[in-house]
């Protein structure tokens, strides 16, 4: 299959187009949105130049599963997915924050630990700790949600100060992120693994909350292996991991991080194989099902005819 990194659709009511660093995004009259997850893949915050085939439908079909296991905490945004790499859904008015929640001190907690910090987003880190061990609670990190380039770390405090979100509504998403995170561990460990960290976003319609988005999926998710895992941290080893960190590590191990100047290296067929494979690999692993291959022919046309039934089911 090859994979699919453009689309621009001509969808009945349409009001807008909006393209992010993975997925195309429809705006409907105002009401619904149309999420359309390509198989675009991005690593510090760089839209890297090859796609990687079926990782749009994992993504969200993940994403999907997730968010019908959360319907009892809070309202959630997807009406139905009408096509193994679409979700339609209501649209919402975005909270410009991203609630970061970590559970283990890794990734780019653990890079700043390293550099002596021992505050992240106002929020204290203990001292003594080494590369992936849990945190005693979980912590949230929330980032400003940018239009373009980086995400930023911020505190509640500023958040709160500067207006971003109102200290009433900060809280409830405090709270749902916690319980969120909660149910991803819970299922995560039935299946053998541990669910590191993530984020949510979240959205309001008509005044209520809504998660938004996708949900526990390896873009958005960092998981472990339970297996070895002890072990692996008392030995001081890596921890055997279902994530888009490999794909970091690898961009890293060849020089790149998304600095200025910086190129990205060869993104070989092997590569890209090995990419699909690993996320193929986290679907099982966090379903419990194996993975269905979408049909592979003509798949934007596919994917047209499927999103204009649902749309005319909804009229």
């Amino acid at each position: 299959m090859e994979a699919i990194v453009k689309t621009d659709f001509q969808l009945p009511g349409q009001t807008g187009h909006y393209v992010g660093k993975v997925r195309d995004v429809y705006s409907i009259e105002g009401d619904y949105l149309v999420m359309v997850v390509s198989d675009r893949i991005s690593a510090f915050d760089v839209v890297l130049p090859k796609g990687i085939p079926f990782k749009g439908q994992v993504l969200n079909q993940i994403a999907a599963k997730f968010l019908d296991a959360t319907t009892d905490i809070l309202p959630n945004w997807k009406i139905a997915v009408p096509d193994p790499m679409v979700t339609v859904g209501h649209k919402c008015e975005p909270f410009k924050v991203e609630m970061v929640i970590r559970g283990y001190l890794s990734g780019h907690a653990w890079r700043e630990y390293k550099a002596g910090k021992r505050t992240i987003c106002g929020v204290a880190m203990p001292d003594g700790m080494v590369e992936n061990q849990r945190f005693p609670e979980p912590i949230i990190t929330p980032t400003t949600k940018a239009d373009e380039g980086h995400d930023e770390d911020i505190s509640k405090e500023e958040i709160i100060a500067r207006g971003i979100v109102s200290r009433e509504d900060y809280e409830q998403l405090e709270a749902y992120t916690r319980a969120i995170f909660q149910r991803g561990t819970e299922i995560a460990a039935k299946m053998g693994l541990i669910l590191v960290d993530t984020k949510y976003e979240f959205g309001k319609k008509n005044g209520v909350i809504y998660l938004m988005d996708e949900i526990h999926t390896p873009d958005s998710s960092r998981y472990f292996y339970a297996e070895g895992y002890e072990e692996r941290l008392a030995k001081g080893e890596k921890q055997k991991q279902l994530s888009k960190e490999f794909v970091r590590e690898w961009l890293m191990a060849n020089g790149f991080q998304g600095l200025e100047g910086q190129q990205v290296p060869e993104m070989t067929p092997e590569i890209v194989a090995s990419i699909t494979d690993r996320y193929v690999e986290l679907y099982e692993q966090i379903t419990g099902e194996p993975f269905v291959k979408g049909e592979a022919t003509d798949v934007l046309n596919r994917i047209e005819q499927h999103v204009k039934e649902c749309l005319a089911g909804l009229q």
